[in-house]
């Protein structure tokens, strides 16, 4: 990991980089373990399911520490991060890929899926950095990057529950990167566009620049390479996304709606 010009450092060299992914059993999160592992990072893997892991760690050249969790129980993240540390001499990267995704409308609305949908999403970010707030401190975790989404950026259709945790996490990391980048800890935001996950399978409408997970995991690898804070992806999709957020309300609302017929 070498200093970024852009404020975070620069991760272009995975040999021997000890990177946590939580969130890893599906998805973006076991499409990347593969490819850090390939590039020679040192990899722990964390999500519920204890067999989806193993199965996972088994593939890997090397293979993978396991550590269950449920990123909604802030007990239980703490178990993982102390045990990790117990084997580890530093974790270098945490990629906090875990959340969930609840397509709702106001229609719709349900405040228990809502409820689901923000321990996920917003408090399980917040029980990472309570687990790892000492390890922080003593210079033994050096970087956290958290995937978000470019559904935080503006209010969607469908969106009810979802965009504004995403929302919070963006701002959550932003708040982050203020606090921790004058001690040298890395802070990144990954906001993807639409990738072809378990979770994304949920929607019944059309989604423009539909990546697959393994495309995804390149992205982010490269943008952890550059140093920037914000890592979005594919860009084709994501600049519209940056230039409709920069609307004022009544053009971006009719944009909107032209575009999704919401």
């Amino acid at each position: 990991m070498t200093p970024g010009g852009a404020g975070n450092p620069r991760i272009r060299d995975w040999r021997g980089v000890h990177v946590w992914l939580v969130g890893a059993s599906s998805g973006i999160g076991a499409a990347l373990a593969p490819l850090l592992a390939e590039r020679g990072a040192t990899l722990a893997l964390s999500a519920r399911r204890a067999d989806a892991l193993e199965s996972l760690a088994g593939k890997l050249p090397g293979g993978a520490e396991c550590l269950p969790l449920d990123v909604t129980e802030a007990e239980s993240v703490e178990a993982a991060a102390q045990a990790l540390l117990s084997r580890w001499p530093r974790i270098d990267l945490v990629i906090w890929l875990a959340g969930t995704y609840e397509p709702m409308r106001a229609q719709t609305f349900d405040l228990a899926r809502v409820r689901r949908t923000v321990e996920a999403n917003v408090m399980g970010p917040m029980h990472c950095l309570a687990a790892l707030s000492a390890a922080l401190d003593q210079g033994r975790c050096k970087g956290l990057a958290f995937v978000s989404s470019v559904a935080g950026y503006r209010g969607l259709p469908r969106s009810l529950a979802y965009g504004p945790t995403k929302a919070a996490l963006t701002n959550f990391a932003e708040a982050l990167f203020l606090d921790l980048h004058p001690s040298g800890i890395g802070v990144w935001v990954i906001n993807p566009g639409f990738v072809d996950t378990p979770l994304t399978a949920k929607n019944d409408f059309r989604m423009p620049a539909l990546l697959p997970p393994e495309a995804a995991a390149e992205a982010i690898v490269d943008g952890l390479g550059s140093g920037r804070f914000e890592i979005h992806f594919p860009k084709r999709f994501t600049r519209m996304m940056k230039l409709l957020r920069s609307l004022p309300y009544a053009l971006y609302f009719a944009a909107v709606r032209r575009a999704t017929g919401a």
